[in-house]
């Protein structure tokens, strides 16, 4: 009788305690969240410092991400041709590379320098909430490029998210609308890019890692990037004989650019892209009390409660993104199950047909 009582104990227990490698995995995960979020923070702040005019006074965003897509080319051209860190990969042909990466890259270059450039004329917290209306963009762009299927649902998600975000515009205490169009190009032309490389790279079996991603796409921005910059940014520095290149200033913040890029791919390879999302909404909401208390950001009440909305619409999302995920997956297990059961009706049918012969020939 003993026995009997202590068993569903022990197995009771048994399935509550969580085995090491499992929380070496949580870990290890929470390791990447945590590392993705101080780079990324790192950056922002960094950056803002660079440009705005009341600190470092160095406004010029394309030679800034010029600067960061050459070093990043640089260090990813020494980490594959010299080093041998990591293999290319062999289905990466010329055409290949002009049909998919380059339009990639374009995307990525144009991002870059709409986003630093709103650094100029807005602050880091405002920025962050207008960073809200990414999942609208990537869904609304998803169904014109019909890799998602609409959802009145979730278009409703959507406007909600967008009504928010509205708000929060309405309350910014210094709405200058040259930085928020700046700013929502940029949002539109990272999430075409976010679509075009699963319709261009993922759909066609291509995957590339943090390294191999940097270099291919890193070079093609910095020749992208060249374009504007001579036109816009070299006359106005040549003028400018008071500027220094500040080794320091700009070797740190392009080592860490170049860091958050293998943080981004290390973070969504090893966990995955929702993983990111949730964590880029703990990063927004630091990197908004980092801007009110140390930057000294005006942040008003109807700032908070409209990014508070929008807030909750991207949490709505992300969590049916993850329900969706699980149904997905138990869908998919369910059919393994399934086919083994299946495979096994067949094996055993076979194994009678043989016996109900080998009778038949016996008799």
């Amino acid at each position: 009788m003993g026995a009997a009582t202590d068993a569903p104990t022990t197995s009771a227990s048994s399935t509550t305690t969580l085995s090491p490698s499992i929380i070496k995995k949580i870990l290890l995960s929470y390791t990447y969240v945590a590392i993705w979020i101080f780079l990324s923070f790192t950056v922002i702040v960094y950056n803002k410092y660079i440009l705005d005019q009341k600190l470092y006074n160095w406004p010029y965003p394309i030679s800034l991400t010029l600067i960061h897509m050459g070093f990043c080319s640089s260090i990813a051209a020494l980490l594959v041709r010299v080093f041998h860190v990591v293999d290319l990969p062999t289905s990466m042909s010329p055409r290949l590379y002009l049909s998919s990466v380059v339009p990639i890259g374009a995307l990525y270059s144009l991002s870059l320098w709409l986003s630093n450039s709103a650094y100029i004329y807005l602050s880091v917290s405002f920025i962050q909430m207008l960073k809200a209306l990414m999942p609208v963009a990537v869904y609304s762009i998803g169904v014109l490029f019909r890799k998602d299927s609409f959802k009145s649902s979730t278009m409703g998600n959507m406007l909600a998210i967008s009504f928010g975000v509205a708000i929060a515009a309405y309350g910014e205490a210094k709405f200058d609308t040259w930085g928020v169009l700046l700013q929502l190009g940029a949002v539109a032309f990272e999430a075409t890019r976010l679509v075009l490389i699963q319709i261009l790279l993922t759909s066609k079996g291509i995957s590339l890692n943090p390294i191999t991603s940097l270099y291919y796409v890193a070079p093609c921005c910095f020749v992208f990037l060249l374009i504007p910059w001579i036109t816009v940014e070299l006359p106005i520095l040549k003028e400018n004989s008071t500027f220094h290149f500040d080794y320091f200033i700009f070797g740190t913040n392009s080592f860490c650019a170049f860091a958050l890029n293998l943080a981004v791919f290390l973070l969504v390879g090893k966990t995955s892209a929702l993983t990111m999302n949730v964590a880029g909404v703990v990063k927004d909401w630091l990197l908004i009390a980092f801007s009110w208390s140390v930057i000294k950001d005006t942040v008003t009440p109807v700032n908070l409660f409209g990014y508070g909305l929008a807030f909750l619409g991207v949490a709505y999302y992300n969590h049916s993104k993850l329900k969706a995920l699980r149904e997905m997956e138990a869908a998919e297990r369910k059919d393994e199950e399934g086919d083994d059961e299946e495979s096994g009706r067949l094996l055993d049918q076979r194994e009678g047909d043989v016996i109900t012969r080998r009778n038949e020939s016996e008799g």
